[in-house]
């Protein structure tokens, strides 16, 4: 049992006569989420919640909290009184203190605010609690039972709610939470007196969320929304005698996502030049063609969002690009393909090796990444193949192709 001035002093005012509006109001809730990629855990890849805590998830109970995945939020402008006198011992939980919440899952849609896109939350809520106020005579000894005292009625959760710890009170009010399991009914108290009146003030519960796989979209920003109704029999329910001025409880969800897409090429990199498997000393000192000409120049790649790849030509052939000849002008196709590193599949989810690069993206219109690849290598496969080879060393002239070949990684998928 824990007990602070501070906090005396807050739950002595809720005794207080306090007036509100008759006309019933809405709660609104902000949820926000980031997710950012972390080269440290590159395994990891949730969105981070950025709502701020509140005190029991703040400071009460942080670790279990993290443990269970779940998050406290506070809502100081709730409030609800009892239309009639709670009774003692009273058999129908509806006439007295109860508290059922919308624990079972809830799924609302996401839109990104530029694409349209749309994706999936999960919501639940997975705690209830509120500051409580009851005149004295008879005060907080009015829920003590034979053997049992007021406290442990309060700290210790009634079925199907499970336990926090969380208490603080005076001698006419106090402040609880309690856990609430997936699907739970209603969780109730009876006093052993009647008591005249009883008000609840600032709701603070906890919720847990499911969040969509990042990997799977874009970056940007996702807006959505879910409202819960509040009053005898909705969502949330605080029995008959328990009115509350507010209606409903809206929740309302940004989340952001910071997708990174890095290409690095190293020094030199980015001039090629195309030889035969072992150079040109075959050909020169034995006059034997080469099968091909080729060059393999690898990259590092950090990804964590989806992208495609596609080219650009100075001179192209067909649906590839070529290289050009200064001299006569003719054209020789170069094929270009790429490798990517593991993580990194195409929509099918097949591995990339050696994939054609083509003009117009065909087949290479989705790369995905199963998890965050951060600077793993990949290898750009550049090759001029046999027929054309011995296209341009049958003509026995000494002849020098060139021309600019764009490899584009686009993120905007």
């Amino acid at each position: 049992m824990k007990y602070t001035s501070t906090l005396m002093t807050q739950l002595a005012a809720l005794g207080a006569a306090l007036l509100f509006s008759s006309a019933a109001a809405g709660i609104t809730q902000e949820i926000t989420a980031v997710f950012v990629p972390d080269p440290s855990n590159p395994a990891i890849n949730k969105f981070k919640n950025t709502t701020p805590v509140s005190t029991i998830c703040a400071n009460h109970m942080p670790a279990r909290c993290a443990a269970m995945g779940i998050f406290s939020l506070r809502a100081p402008e709730f409030a609800a009184d009892a239309i009639a006198p709670i009774l003692a011992n009273h058999t129908d939980p509806r006439q007295g203190v109860m508290y059922r919440v919308p624990s079972e899952w809830r799924n609302l849609t996401v839109t990104h605010v530029a694409t349209g896109e749309t994706q999936s939350v999960e919501l639940r809520i997975a705690g209830v609690g509120t500051n409580w106020a009851m005149p004295r005579p008879p005060g907080v000894s009015a829920w003590a039972a034979p053997g049992v005292s007021w406290q442990s009625r309060w700290t210790t959760a009634p079925a199907p709610c499970t336990s926090s710890g969380f208490l603080v009170a005076d001698t006419s009010a106090a402040a609880f939470l309690w856990l609430v399991p997936v699907g739970a009914g209603a969780c109730s108290r009876f006093p052993s007196v009647d008591i005249r009146w009883f008000r609840l003030r600032q709701l603070e519960y906890a919720y847990e969320i499911r969040t969509p796989n990042p990997l799977q979209m874009s970056s940007g920003t996702y807006t959505g929304s879910t409202t819960f109704s509040m009053g005898p029999h909705a969502d949330f329910d605080f029995g008959d005698v328990m009115i509350p001025a507010q209606s409903t409880i809206t929740f309302n969800f940004t989340l952001e996502v910071n997708h990174l897409l890095k290409v690095e090429i190293p020094p030199g990199g980015r001039r090629i030049e195309l030889v035969p498997q072992g150079g040109w000393q075959a050909w020169l000192n034995q006059g034997r063609k080469p099968v091909r000409l080729f060059r393999d120049q690898t990259f590092n790649i950090s990804s964590s969002s989806r992208f495609k790849m596609r080219l650009e030509c100075q001179y192209s052939d067909g649906n590839t690009c070529a290289l050009r000849d200064r001299t006569s002008a003719q054209l020789v196709p170069v094929n270009t393909s790429v490798s990517l590193p593991f993580g990194l599949t195409d929509e099918a989810g097949q591995p990339i090796s050696r994939r054609p690069l083509r003009l117009d993206g065909n087949d290479t219109e989705l790369f995905q990444p199963g998890l965050y690849v951060d600077r793993k290598p990949g290898t750009l496969h550049f090759e001029i193949t046999k027929e054309n080879v011995e296209q341009i060393l049958n003509q026995g002239v000494a002849k020098t192709y060139s021309g600019d070949v764009t490899v584009i990684w686009d993120s905007e998928v």
